[in-house]
């Protein structure tokens, strides 16, 4: 039988309209009220009906675009903006505005699925996969509200990442292809995903060329210059050191340079460097970067055109989709097959 508002109130020991003021976010209800209400709703299984029934009829014609504001790598980090421009291309056109939403607020009442997905102040959201939790998906896929996240997620829904595996193949192989045997990987913090997805693609890779895996070759940390920096400075005075070196970004990549040159190896004779991403630095280095085209811009296409699909129909069944980034060979590996 289905939840309904009464049974809520009933169970809460408040008014029906006490109830409806907590869906509406009233500021007459206090916080714990809120709390304890918000609760209720959730334990029972209670879908507010203007959900259930569809918000298209009452669209706010608004798409949140959810940022953990406590991350600097994700909102400073220049292809944010150009998923920006990507959902802006698609969503635009059609009348919507996109508002960005911060999901970190200190009071349990304030957290986003209340502030924007009960109160219906947006008709959908975009995030990325650090936000859309296994736990969130179900919430979102149990009130029917339209989502799509950037970056795979272990869950239902929709989402569209770039290959990550490829991208760890696709270097290291085009390293072994150039004559480097003494693959390192530098970068990228243990427990993410998208570091497990391109570190099992260098791993793939070596071990089809049979090719030894060096766990003293593997360092973790932030994907920036100066990990790049101290990463490469501890590979390259290693009694057996490394020849070459998969970085997880190009600012990873910047920081190793820096390091041969102190150290005096010559890029790419005695040493290769190449990167995962191109924007900003890898074609202005010296030399020039090896580095995966990911286009970012195609990301946000697809998740706004993928969100004004679920808009229209509710019914759209979910859907996954990697996107393939692509090798950009440049000095900084090219020395020639077989060379030392």
């Amino acid at each position: 039988m289905k939840v309904t508002i009464s049974d809520v109130a009933r169970a809460a020991s408040v008014a029906k309209s006490t109830v409806s003021k907590v869906l509406n976010d009233s500021p007459k209800i206090s916080p714990e009220t809120k709390r304890k209400v918000r609760e209720i709703m959730k334990q029972m299984n209670y879908t507010p009906s203007s959900i259930a029934t569809g918000l298209a009829r009452q669209s706010s014609f608004t798409v949140g675009l959810l940022v953990d504001m406590s991350k600097e790598s994700e909102f400073l980090n220049q292809f944010f903006y150009n998923i920006i421009g990507g959902i802006e291309s698609v969503i635009g056109p059609l009348k919507y505005e996109l508002t960005i939403c911060n999901v970190q607020h200190s009071q349990p009442e304030d957290h986003f699925m209340n502030r924007l997905v009960l109160n219906q102040r947006v008709d959908g959201i975009i995030a990325n996969n650090s936000v859309i939790t296994p736990e969130l998906s179900a919430e979102l896929d149990r009130l029917k509200f339209p989502y799509i996240s950037i970056g795979e997620i272990n869950a239902p829904g929709s989402w569209v990442d770039f290959d990550n595996k490829l991208g760890g193949s696709l270097l290291t192989g085009h390293l072994l292809a150039e004559g480097y045997s003494r693959i390192a990987f530098v970068g990228g913090e243990q427990g993410e995903q998208i570091l497990t997805r391109r570190l099992n693609g260098y791993l793939q890779a070596l071990q089809q060329a049979e090719q030894p895996v060096r766990p003293e070759w593997i360092i973790h940390g932030e994907a920036d210059e100066q990990v790049g920096y101290r990463a490469a400075l501890q590979l390259l005075q290693l009694e057996e050191r490394p020849d070459s070196l998969v970085c997880m970004t190009n600012y990873v990549a910047f920081g190793a340079l820096r390091a041969a040159r102190e150290l005096g190896l010559d890029v790419p004779a005695q040493l290769g460097i190449a990167a995962f991403d191109d924007y900003p630095l890898s074609p202005y280095t010296t030399p020039p970067l090896t580095a995966l085209n990911l286009d970012t811009f195609q990301l946000g296409i697809t998740s706004g055109e993928w969100l004004m699909e679920r808009l229209r129909s509710r019914e759209t069944p979910s859907r996954q989709l990697l996107l393939e980034p692509e090798l950009i060979p440049r000095e900084s590996t090219r020395r020639g097959a077989g060379g030392r």
